[in-house]
This record gives structure tokens, C-alpha cells and sequence, in this order.
């Protein structure tokens, strides 16, 4: 039911062409992204104080939504077209921490995320600060490199990426970068999901559910987030 409504919500802001966060939030910026995403993200009153959410847009509507807390911890997650729901386990063998990556210039993890269906994917890297910033719509960035491979509960490899990412110490979160992945099947593929704009309350764009960059491109070589996402729901069939 819930995801029933949240898709209901996504439908009806697609067509008034504005998002609308859930009550009692509020939606602090809006950023296009490469691979024909624009992603929505917004702050809740009832939730822990850092937690941060964000909804995914392509150009069929809302596809994905997450919720990170001030450690940028993967909480929860949703594809919003299949309805599945991760979380993350309480107990973990080293949790991500984004503090710790800003003061020491690295963050190792190794956690578990369970399904609702019950299955468990194990998630093992690291990121690093490069110390290179870039500016991007007038948002300072800083640029990480991170590799990150995702086992089934069994230790099969299901899925390995590595690439760059952005970080803002300002906005408390990552951004998609350029990265390579590779699943247990051995197919292999590029993505560049790089924020290009960012529009903030009263600016241009703000809410805005269109995505605007490469998705010419995308027709030909797929959506890039999509496909991920694709990836693990393949490998738990």
C-alpha cells in the first residue's frame, strides 16, 4: 500500500511537472543528473536528525527512493516500480561513515543489507578524498574514488564497481560520478550519473521532474541506474 501510494504520488507530480514531498518533509534541492535522472531530495521533521531522503526521476516517473542518515549509511532504499525494499542490518562488521572519510581522507565498510523477501547482500569497499574540487553549478565538490563489491549471503560476487564520486561537505551526501561495474555473469559497462545542475528553493528548475542531460544517449545505451539496478534484481531470480 505504501509503495502504492508513493507511485500514485510520483504519477501525479509527473503530470504537474513538480515534485511534492510527503508531508511533514521538505524538499531542499533538486539536481539533473547525467544518465537522464533528476533526483529530488528532501528532509523529513519525524525522522532522525541528518536523515536525509531522495526520489529518482527518469523519464518514466519516479523510479527509486533512499533514505541515508548524517553517516550517509544506506538505511533504506526502494525500487519503486517492483516495490522492493532493502535495509540495512543493525550489525555490521565496519558501517560506512561519512565523518570519518572527511577527516581521514578514507572509509573502509563492510555491511549487510536484507530484503523484505528476506535476502541478504553483503556490501565490502571503501572511498577516498582524491583532494581535488571541482565546481559544479556554483556547488563545491570534492571528488572521491571508491570500489565496492556486493556478495550474495552465500559469498558468490554478485556485482563490483569502482569509478569516482563527488562529495559535499555542505549538503552531508554523496553524488553519482563516473564508474565502471561488472556482474557474476561477467558483463561489464560504463556510467556517468555526474550531477550537472542544482536548483534550490525559488530557482529555476526547483522540483522539476523531467530529466534533461544524455537521454538521447540513454535511448541507445541504456539507463545507466536503471541497469544497476537491473543487475540485482537478476541476481535474486
Amino acid at each position: 500500500m505504501a509503495v502504492a501510494a508513493w507511485l500514485s504520488l510520483a504519477a501525479g507530480a509527473a503530470q504537474a511537472a513538480g515534485f511534492t514531498p510527503p508531508k511533514g518533509c521538505t524538499l531542499d534541492m533538486t539536481v539533473q543528473n547525467r544518465s537522464c535522472t533528476v533526483s529530488q531530495h528532501y528532509r523529513c521533521a519525524q525522522d532522525k536528525p541528518g536523515d536525509q531522503w531522495v526520489v529518482y526521476f527518469d523519464r518514466d516517473g519516479a523510479s527509486y527512493r533512499s533514505r541515508i542518515d548524517r553517516e550517509t549509511r544506506w538505511m533504506e532504499s526502494t525500487d519503486l516500480r517492483t516495490g522492493l525494499t532493502d535495509v540495512l542490518e543493525d550489525q555490521a562488521r565496519d558501517h560506512a561513515s561519512f565523518s570519518t572519510l572527511l577527516k581521514n581522507g578514507r572509509d573502509d565498510f563492510d555491511f549487510w543489507t536484507r530484503a523484505d523477501s528476506g535476502e541478504r547482500l553483503r556490501h565490502v569497499g571503501h572511498d577516498v578524498l582524491t583532494g581535488q574540487k571541482v565546481q559544479i553549478d556554483g556547488v563545491t565538490l570534492e571528488v572521491t574514488q571508491f570500489e565496492l563489491t556486493t556478495f550474495s549471503e552465500g559469498g558468490e560476487v554478485l556485482i563490483q564497481r569502482r569509478g569516482q564520486q563527488f562529495v559535499s561537505r555542505d549538503h552531508g551526501r554523496f553524488y553519482g560520478g563516473i564508474e565502471q561495474s561488472s556482474d557474476w555473469t561477467g558483463t561489464a559497462q560504463e556510467t556517468n550519473d555526474s550531477p550537472v545542475t542544482f536548483a534550490f528553493p525559488g530557482q529555476p528548475g526547483f522540483g522539476a521532474v523531467t530529466p534533461e542531460y544524455d537521454c538521447d544517449l540513454q535511448m541507445v545505451r541504456g539507463r545507466g541506474a536503471d541497469i544497476l539496478r537491473q543487475l540485482f534484481e537478476e541476481a535474486r531470480t
